[in-house]
Order: structure tokens, then sequence, then C-alpha cells
């Protein structure tokens, strides 16, 4: 598969700022945009886990995000492929255990398009995909 049906899958704040992190490094190189949220945009993916006042959102409410990716990988264009980052896990301070188990649904699918941080590998079960991000 060609880089441009790669999607990089990035942990966003509720007010579209892409300054830092993972964020910023899609806004740089995937075409992230500014003032966005939560969906694709160009060749990234933003799944919100902090809110608009950039405090961390609740697990709860980070896992409705999550569903949405889901759903929209699941009923989205076959040709694409998500390399999903250590989403909540670095700015928004969540530990990979608290994260990881939500994209279950997606790892446990041997036909999955999704391919997550190779950090966690020991979440995800046996059929789970991997990469090594750049970040």
């Amino acid at each position: 598969m060609t880089d441009n049906h790669r999607i990089f899958v990035f942990g966003s704040n509720m007010r579209g700022r892409h300054g830092k992190g993972a964020a910023l490094h899609a806004v740089k190189n995937y075409g992230a945009i500014e003032g966005r949220y939560f969906g694709l945009q160009n060749r990234a993916y933003a799944i919100p886990t902090k809110g608009h006042l950039l405090q961390t959102l609740p697990l709860s409410v980070i896992q409705r995000w999550v569903g949405y990716f889901v759903k929209d990988v699941l009923l989205g264009p076959t040709k694409l492929e998500y390399n999903v980052t250590q989403i909540g896990c670095g700015l928004a301070g969540y530990k990979a255990h608290e994260i990881a188990p939500m994209f279950l649904d997606l790892s446990q699918d041997k036909d999955s398009p999704v391919y997550f941080d190779r950090a966690w590998n020991t979440f995800l079960g046996i059929n789970a995909k991997f990469w090594d991000p750049p970040i």
C-alpha cells in the first residue's frame, strides 16, 4: 500500500490546536488541519483526548470518540490503512493499559486495516498489527 493510503491517527484537543507532539507531526507531515479536532483530515485522523480548555478528557469520553473512529474505519474506504499513535498517552497523560484496549475490536480482526504503535503490543492480542512511529 502506498503512503498516500496510510492515515496517521493522533490524539487531538477539541480546540483543534495541533501545536505539540503527534498532533504537530500530523500537521507538518500528513495535512492535519488546524481548527478540526476530529476525523479524517487529508492523510491524518484526529481523535480527541483533551477538551476545549485543553483539559484531559475522561476515559469514557475518549472511548466514545474511539468508537466513532472504529465506525469510520469499518464503514470507510477499504483502500485506506491507519497507523494509530499512542493517543492519550502523551500530553493527555493516560497509560497504555488504559487506552489501548479501547481498540480491541479493530486489533482482533486479522483483516483490519489498522496498525498500532508497537509500544501497545502487550495490550492488543495476537492478531494485532504494529508499526514503528517516527516520533
